[in-house]
């Protein structure tokens, strides 16, 4: 048999449950408690994570808060992606963050000619 293919668009959910090292039955014990009127299984978060379930604003929510984090970094950022700039963001104290929104805003700075 084929693997099916994802239908749905892609997420991080799975990335942001193995960062938070939890399994599939554990998450889906997290966002019941969260809200219970989500009866999620581990089955369904699976079929989520592939792309073979959409999922609902609610859902997502309730994931989101499950794995600390929020609904828009499900879905733009890979947190085992140590290059990336949010990860770089999230391990900076504040002082080095500081640094960071000054070296941005330099680099973007528009020159007048």
């Amino acid at each position: 048999p084929r693997p099916k293919q994802p239908l749905f668009r892609r997420t991080f959910i799975r990335q942001w449950r193995e960062h938070r090292d939890l399994t599939l039955e554990v998450l889906a014990d997290r966002v019941r408690a969260i809200n219970e009127a989500l009866e999620t299984t581990h089955a369904s978060l699976s079929r989520i994570e592939r792309g073979l379930q959409p999922y609902s604003q609610l859902l997502l929510e309730a994931i989101a808060e499950a794995l600390q984090t929020d609904v828009a970094s499900l879905l733009m950022r890979d947190p085992s992606d140590s290059q990336a700039l949010w990860s770089i963001w999230d391990q900076a104290n504040p002082g080095e963050r500081q640094m960071i929104v000054d070296l941005a805003q330099t680099v973007t700075k528009k020159t007048g000619t």
